[in-house]
């Protein structure tokens, strides 16, 4: 899909059916007691705040959550490589020093420009054949506790990461694949420095979730005398030869050496014999495949084109559903204060509409067909023009869901769940090819269960509890099913947002932005969208501004220590339920050198901003 032709179709869409029953639904909803909330469950704690400057290039840049990723994917682009180049390299070096967010064991989303074309390309986890509906329900009838359910084997997917970087490198590769491994390898041969967040997480973790080939790697060898397990101190040089030795393999016989033979059989033996096992066989991990999927761009206000991924990702259709629905709403006065009551209102509103939507249509659409037929339905102005008309004066509570098509709606809404992590990394070459892209093994750490490929040294990969991002309950009290249910072969649905924006007259690329953070990645995306193009801030600058999340569930979540004491008040005397606590985005972005946006970017170099929630940083040339 290129840039310039992908969104000027007008959708003929019919009436809409249901809009004053909504409106009536909202307006009864909005007076009844709010459940109890609940606290957000965010994928990683927080580990400090690092005040991270503005990165300026001319050529070529690598925004990455750790500085050796960024490094290694630099050293790929001074060798000549591409932006995809440079995105496999990074991630490889990812497996080995976040481990808790990505890696070989888990799956990804890229969104890729070649100057030309944009391409999404999907390396989801896919469920195992062996998977019923009812993966997750106990003999009572009810889900597991999401503990037990991720810590187990019942929750690993067959990754997807390496055969869909695989592919994609195929079409648009510049270095040889193997050379893209040796960074990677490198320092897991020679070890490298525990930083302060690994050692953090670690220090967070019940070393009972993480089996005994984890807890081998992570902490020390006993327990000290009170009995407790002590992860390696910051700065110990950690090494990882298990790795090392499975990127040998992938490196010079592709993914072939992880989806069969030795690794896999590795694989497939410690999530059938874990003390809670699933069903991954290695015909699953042989068979799978990346999809090559249609982007969805989306026009946004006069001047941009937005493009992202498509279901089984919710993240673009519920973030422009948000952008969408505020400017359908009456103009607030300029400048617009992303801080103030009104416009936290508004925003809140917004994600309430949007996830009421997310929650009822979207999930893999080999299994789920689109509301009248497209995606984009969810998107057309006329829709969202009436999505906020359900947009009071006070909190509305529960949104239900819209209805973008006259077919009756079959499916139930998805009960609320906990959304787990990620990371993420934009890479923008010399000769403007960019990248976006979105890799996770979903809770921190994953299942804890680890690999070693088989080789039966130290260390080695974990894997992941995707399965968990599909619903726990198959279906509601009516015997209606829900549309994100485990079904065999299927992707979970996901929030993940790799985003590429171009100038919609030029088609120029202006930028390259994502985020981890469970479902939260559509609001930390959101927000950066916001600040970079329609309030002229720097990424940096977008980027540190404060986080806000709403799921259409009990609370308004503003990130605690950002907001005065009088917001929260008057947010409250909106109706609103608001709790604070700490949101841990990881957003990077890059915006393009070539690009002139309006503002204070005009004249400037390409800009780049690491998240200072995390410890990611922006190199280049």
């Amino acid at each position: 899909m290129t840039p310039d032709n992908s969104n000027r179709h007008a959708f003929a869409l019919r009436r809409w059916v249901g809009v004053m029953v909504g409106a009536a639904l909202g307006a009864g909803i909005s007076g009844c007691t709010h459940p109890p909330p609940e606290p957000l469950i965010v994928p990683e704690s927080a580990s400090g705040w690092r005040n991270n400057s503005e990165t300026s290039f001319n050529r070529q840049a690598v925004a990455t959550a750790h500085p050796q990723a960024s490094a290694a994917g630099l050293e790929m682009l001074r060798a000549g490589g591409s932006a995809l180049d440079a995105a496999i390299a990074a991630q490889m070096v990812l497996a080995l020093v976040e481990p808790q967010s990505s890696g070989i064991g888990g799956g990804a989303f890229l969104m890729h420009w070649d100057g030309h074309t944009v391409q999404a390309w999907d390396g989801r986890e896919t469920a195992p054949a062996a998977v019923t509906p009812n993966l997750f329900l106990q003999p009572n009838g009810q889900p597991l506790p999401f503990a037990q359910a991720q810590a187990s084997g019942l929750a690993v997917g067959v990754p997807g990461a390496v055969r869909m970087l695989e592919a994609a490198h195929r079409q648009q590769g510049v270095l040889p694949w193997a050379r893209l491994f040796e960074p990677a390898i490198r320092l897991a041969e020679e070890g490298f420095a525990i930083g302060p967040r690994l050692h953090a997480l670690l220090s967070q973790l019940n070393p009972t979730q993480a089996d005994a080939q984890a807890r081998a790697y992570f902490y020390a060898p006993a327990p000290d005398a009170a009995g407790r397990w002590q992860p390696w101190p910051v700065g110990h040089r950690l090494k990882n030869p298990a790795l090392a030795r499975v990127l040998r393999r992938i490196a010079s016989e592709g993914g072939a050496a992880l989806h069969q033979g030795p690794v896999a059989a590795d694989v497939v033996q410690r999530v059938q014999t874990h003390t809670r096992p699933g069903g991954l066989a290695l015909a699953d991990l042989a068979g799978y495949q990346p999809v090559l999927r249609e982007p969805i761009c989306t026009d946004w206000r006069e001047r941009w084109r937005v493009c992202g991924f498509p279901p089984p990702s919710s993240g673009h259709l519920a973030l422009m559903q948000i952008l969408g629905t505020l400017d359908a709403l009456p103009p607030l006065p300029a400048p617009v204060q992303p801080t103030s009551v009104e416009w936290l209102h508004r925003y809140a509103q917004a994600s309430r509409l949007a996830f009421a939507d997310r929650a009822l249509y979207v999930a893999d659409p080999a299994f789920v067909p689109a509301p009248a037929g497209d995606w984009r339905s969810l998107l057309a102005p006329t829709y969202l023009a009436q999505r906020a008309r359900l947009v009071g004066e006070r909190d509305m509570g529960p949104a239900p869901a819209g209805t973008p098509t006259l077919t009756p709606v079959a499916w139930a809404p998805q009960p609320h769940q906990p959304e787990y992590g990620t990371s993420h990394l934009s890479v923008i070459d010399a000769q403007g090819r960019a990248v976006s892209m979105t890799t996770t093994i979903e809770a921190a750490f994953g299942t804890g269960i680890m690999s070693d490929g088989g080789t039966g040294l130290p260390g080695g990969f974990l894997l992941n509890n995707q399965l968990t991002d599909f619903s726990f309950t198959p279906q509601d009290a009516q015997g209606r099913s829900i549309a994100n249910r485990v079904e065999p072969g299927k992707r979970p649905r996901s929030s993940m947002s790799p985003t590429l924006v171009f100038d919609r007259h030029t088609g120029q690329l202006v930028m390259s932005v994502g985020s981890p953070g469970g479902a939260a990645i559509i609001h930390y995306t959101a927000k950066t969208l916001l600040g970079t193009l329609a309030w002229q801030m720097g990424p940096q600058a977008a980027i540190d501004l404060p986080n806000v999340v709403h799921t259409n569930g009990a609370a308004l979540v503003l990130e605690k220590g950002r907001f005065d004491a009088n917001i929260l008040q008057a947010l409250q005397a909106r109706g609103y339920t608001v709790q604070e606590q700490e949101l841990t985005s990881g957003l990077q972005a890059l915006t393009a050198p070539q690009a002139q946006p309006p503002g204070p970017w005009r004249g400037v170099a390409g800009r780049g901003g690491a998240d200072p929630r995390r410890e990611g940083v922006v190199l280049g040339d």
